[in-house]
Order: C-alpha cells, then structure tokens, then sequence
C-alpha cells in the first residue's frame, strides 16, 4: 500500500493533500491490519482461507457515498477483505471514513478490512494485482465508461453506480463494454436502488392486474401516458451525517448533468414498471422527441457548506460563476415515445430540502380504469404514499378493486386501502419502508444472486442499454436547443 502523500488527478485540481500515516488518519489501524477480526470458531482470515467467498471486491476510485453505502452491511458471498485503488486525496479519505463509522457503530457494526493502494497509476495497479474479482464503481463519471471497459478486459465483474455513462459520446463504449461481459463471462450491473421503493413496487404490481389498471394509456405529447419527478438536494444528511461533496461533483463535465445522472433511476423506473421483463430494443422502441434543460443557482456560501471550500475551483468557471454564484446545470426534463407510449421525466436539484423532507419523487401511470400515482409532498408529510384514481365513475369499480386486490395483500400482508375524494390511498404498514440506504444492500444482494446462479434475465442489459441511450439522447437535443 502506497501510503506516501502524492498530488491528487490534474483533472480535480486544487484539492488539499490527505497524509495516510499515523494518527492523522482515524481509524487507520483497522484499515492497515492485515488480519481480520475473531470469532468463536477462530479468524475470519482462517475461514476464509477454508470456505473461499464466491466475491472479493475492489473498489475503484470512491468519489461517491454510494460506494461505502454498498458496505453499510455484510454479505455472506463477498469477503470483508476489500481492495481500494485511488488517487489519494479527500474522496478516498471520505470514502474510508463512512466505512469506518460503519465498522464501529454500536448496533450491528460490519467488520470490513480495507487494503488500500494509492497513486496516480492506481488504475494499472489494480488490474496488474488482481486482488479481487469483482469492482464497485461510483466516483466521478468522467472517466467511468472507460473504467468499465478496462476492469472487464481485465476480467473484473463490475458493479457501477449510476450513470454508466453521462454523454453520447461514450454511449458506444457503454454498448461495447456489455458485449466485453457477455463474451468474457462477466457480469455488468448497475445500482438500481429505487426498484426496492414499497411504493415503486406496489405501483408495478398494479399495472399487471388489468381489473383494476385497465390497459396502458399511451397519451399525447401535451398529456403523457407517464410522467416521472425527481427532485434532489445538494445539502442533505447520509447515515446521519451532513454529506460533503467533492466540488468537481458540481463541475458537469465531470459528473455529468441530472438528466444523464439521477434520470437514470426515473427512466428506469418507467421501463421496470410500465413494459416489466420486456426486452426493449432502443433502436425500435424508444423515440426521443425533445429535451430542455436548465441551471440551479448556488451561492458561495453555500458550495462553502457542501464543499467545506472557501472558493470556486477554476475548473468549474465554464459552468458560469458570476461573482459570488455557480450557475449548475442540474435540472432537466425528457419527452419520449416508448413502445408507442409519451412519457415525460424531470430531475431538478434544489440546496436543501423544506423542513421535514429529503429527496422526492412523484409518478403517474395512466391507466384505461384508473391512474395510479405515487406522491411525496407536503400533505403526505413528504413520505411517498401511492394512490389509485379511477378514471370513470363506474359504480362497479370499487367492487372489482376489493376482490382482485386480495392476491397482493395476500403478498404483501398488512396493505390496506383507504378511501380518499379521488379514489383510494394504498396504507402501505411501516415494515415494508426500508429507506434508500438500506436499498444499496437490496441490489448487491441481487447482484450476488446473479453471479451466483447465472441467471440474470435477458432483459436486463437491453434494458439498461436503452436507458442509457435515452439520457444520452436528451442531453444532446437539450444542448442543441441552448
């Protein structure tokens, strides 16, 4: 392990140097030990040398909390022992923290040893000591297309956080990477954290009982079959403390803008929901019609908050610093044709949040019978409630709902519907509502069971390469039309 202090990527210059020796690193003999932690049957390094585990992760170049949150729990699949390769500098250190809170919180601490390699040949060391077999990916996405591409070639499966890619660009090597998994064996997922939402799931499971969503309607321009809200914060709390992100986070060159990032989710969602294990095929299926975008304004004072910096990185002055302000394209908004159905999804970014809320999320599916709508504002006290909204006033409706409703409350035991002026809320019990950390552990559960089992379904990667085809495609008609 390099534990030398060297000068962190040009690319995300200026950034303080971090010193990884002795005590100013917290925590750093856990993560130096080369020994795992006893248990009653003996080390963890023992049984590990007995029962190898099907997974051994890297983790490449941590630039986003979403990393370490795939290591808020333990698996039994993977091995604690994880291999990090960064450039040094604040995002590993970051990273390197919330992995140590996680290691020694009071209730139900993990016992992951980190191994960690900084450098600026950190890529190249990482596929030369082939420490592990498969790599989680969430960072800065400039160069995560590329990052894909390589760990596969060199025989890494690959984990990545959203997005695999932020341009049309690299779109044919995202394309070309998931060919790369297929002919190496290898698989290539990416974290889909919003499909283990109780509403999002209640929502699909509707629209395939036709008594009570009808058929799909594919709507007009003007008034989309479907319609998909995200709206995010830059200040917010995660695993109860206040997040500081890497200013190159607000650089779009380098994170990409919203509709190629958090969009992903909306997009998927409406995909996983509206046309469920169909293999779309995004040069049929898929026409993007047009694509805005727009900036949110962000005040020195408060990158100051978010960053911990006292000034812009130059770096971000293409992104249209005026004085004391960053203007930063993190809104905006797609209107396409699926399968013959008009969809529109907008991602917006706002500082913070009002009191009492976080991120939120609002979506529409229209249905011949009834809509179902998902909502997250101020009168559901900003927690996501779902609804089901007849279309007509059929007399007849409430009756059919009753009955062909009872094989999902068989499913899920404890929903109820409650009776409302539109229709009828869907009373989801609190044991469903996980929260969007604990779906991180969802997906690598997931994940595993596909690298375990090969059985991944085949519509997973058209699936993901039309998603990505569509954000891509947005951003590009919504810069034309700047």
């Amino acid at each position: 392990m390099n534990i030398t202090t060297r000068s962190f990527a040009a690319s995300r210059q200026p950034i303080a140097r971090v010193l990884f020796a002795g005590v100013q690193f917290s925590g750093l003999l856990f993560l130096m030990s080369c020994n795992s932690p006893t248990s009653s049957t003996g080390s963890s390094k023992d049984t590990a040398l007995a029962t190898p585990k099907l997974v051994r992760l890297v983790t490449l170049d941590p630039g986003h909390f979403h990393a370490a949150l795939v290591q808020k729990s333990m698996y039994d699949d993977i091995d604690p022992v994880v291999h990090i390769y960064a450039p040094e500098g604040p995002d590993v250190k970051a990273h390197l923290d919330k992995i140590n809170a996680y290691n020694n919180r009071e209730k139900d601490p993990t016992h992951w040893v980190e191994k960690v390699y900084t450098g600026s040949d950190f890529l190249e060391k990482m596929i030369s000591d082939k420490a592990g077999n498969t790599v989680v990916l969430a960072g800065n996405n400039r160069e995560k297309t590329q990052y894909i591409m390589k760990s596969l070639q060199a025989g890494f499966n690959v984990l990545g956080d959203k997005p695999m890619v932020i341009d049309n660009r690299d779109f044919g090597l995202l394309k070309q990477a998931f060919d790369t998994a297929a002919s190496h064996q290898l698989l290539l997922y990416d974290i889909m954290t919003e499909r283990y939402e109780i509403t999002s799931i209640l929502q699909r499971e509707l629209v395939r009982i036709p008594g009570i969503f009808g058929a799909l309607e594919k709507g007009t321009a003007a008034n989309p079959g479907v319609v998909g809200e995200s709206v995010h914060r830059f200040y917010k709390y995660v695993s109860g403390k206040a997040l500081t992100r890497p200013a190159w986070f607000f650089d779009t060159n380098q994170q990409g803008e919203s509709m190629v990032d958090v969009m992903t989710h909306v997009v998927d969602l409406v995909q996983w929901e509206c046309y469920p294990e169909q293999t779309l095929d995004y040069t049929k299926d898929i026409t993007v019609n047009k694509a805005r975008h727009w900036t949110t304004d962000l005040t020195l004072s408060q990158f100051r908050t978010i960053t911990q910096l006292d000034s812009f990185p130059d770096y971000l002055k293409h992104a249209g610093v005026h004085d004391t302000v960053l203007k930063v394209y993190a809104n905006g908004e797609i209107d396409y044709q699926l399968k013959g159905t008009y969809v529109r999804t907008t991602t917006t970014w706002t500082y913070k949040a009002p009191e009492g809320a976080e991120d939120t999320y609002y979506c529409l599916i229209r249905g011949s019978k009834a809509n179902l709508v998902i909502r997250q504002g101020s009168e559901e006290q900003f927690h996501p409630a779902l609804y089901i909204e007849p279309a007509t006033k059929d007399p007849s409706y409430e009756q059919t709902l009753t009955e062909q409703i009872k094989p999902l409350q068989a499913k899920y035991p404890g929903i109820e519907l409650k009776k409302n002026a539109k229709g009828w809320e869907v009373v989801i019990p609190e044991k469903y509502k996980e929260g969007h950390e604990s779906h991180f552990a969802r997906v690598t559960e997931k994940y595993l069971d596909y690298i375990k089992n090969k059985n991944m379904p085949a519509w997973e990667v058209p699936g993901m390469i039309a998603k990505y085809y569509i954000t891509t495609r947005g951003l590009e008609l919504a810069r034309k039309v700047q």
